[in-house]
């Protein structure tokens, strides 16, 4: 009976998933395979671009480095706030998260002000005499990877907040009655205790960056093209839908097979992520 009650609480979350998830990414993927040609044409087209393989290595190194830097900035900060007294942790909590409030669109355009040839950053360096030209600080690499940090490091603040400030003052208490030091203590205690935030944080992060269409569309454009920005290109533009579709197969691929790698090295360096 307990579990006919089960199966009938589950089945409307079911099928929304089916409905509004599976079944669309199925057939998007499906069209992939429909080529007279053969079944993996697209994808053997794919890798043989050299330009594209390019597209598929900077997505993921961006990717990449704005998840570790999120990480190393995220647990930071979020350690600090979880330590403050309640007044003051709810007016860092706002602080903190208060740019997700913004849309991604107009935090990514923020950065068009700043970086610009005439835009804050090289008008300041100017001023203080660091330069005598403006710098060309947009639509590189760079530029992007500091976007998405900005709009992904509150994300991962938030996540970790909650894990952190559920860890027993008393072992803290303990470590530092046994002899270490704030810093042994951080490395030892609150950082394998923090393993799942991360865990959830980074994957939250490098997902986000790996899809994203409007921050490298702004900030990187066609010089430093991105899957999705690629596959807007290809469905939009070119009107290519096989084409499209391959790249978006391929990007549930990588971020599929990055989230289960990521979780099981987790499981293997803290068995209690697992």
């Amino acid at each position: 009976m307990k579990r006919l009650a089960g199966w009938m609480l589950s089945t409307p979350a079911t099928l929304a998933i089916s409905l509004f998830l599976i079944i669309p990414v199925a057939a998007t993927i499906s069209v992939t395979f429909s080529e007279p040609e053969g079944l993996f044409v697209p994808y053997s087209a794919f890798f043989d671009s050299a330009f594209q393989r390019t597209v598929l290595w900077r997505t993921f190194e961006v990717a990449a480095i704005a998840t570790v830097v999120s990480v190393v900035f995220g647990l930071l900060t979020a350690y600090v706030v979880s330590r403050c007294p309640p007044w003051m942790k709810s007016v860092l909590i706002v602080l903190a998260v208060f740019p997700l409030l913004t849309g991604v669109v107009v935090r990514s355009f923020a950065w068009l002000i700043i970086l610009g040839r005439n835009g804050i950053l090289n008008n300041f360096l100017q001023w203080i005499g660091a330069i005598e030209r403006p710098l060309s600080m947009l639509y590189t690499q760079t530029s992007v990877i500091v976007a998405l940090i900005y709009i992904f490091v509150p994300l991962m603040i938030l996540v970790l907040i909650g894990v952190l400030e559920n860890i027993p003052d008393d072992l803290l208490q303990a470590s530092s009655s046994l002899g270490a030091s704030p810093t042994a203590t951080f490395f030892q205690v609150v950082l394998p205790l923090a393993v799942p935030g991360l865990i959830v944080g980074a994957v939250l992060v490098f997902t986000a960056s790996f899809t994203s269409y409007a921050t490298p569309h702004l900030l990187g454009g066609s010089r430093q093209m991105m899957m999705g920005t690629f596959l807007h290109q290809r469905a939009m533009t070119s009107f290519d839908w096989v084409s499209a579709s391959t790249v978006a197969a391929i990007m549930v691929v990588v971020i599929v097979t990055t989230v289960l790698v990521m979780t099981r090295l987790a499981r293997r360096l803290n068995p209690m992520a697992s």
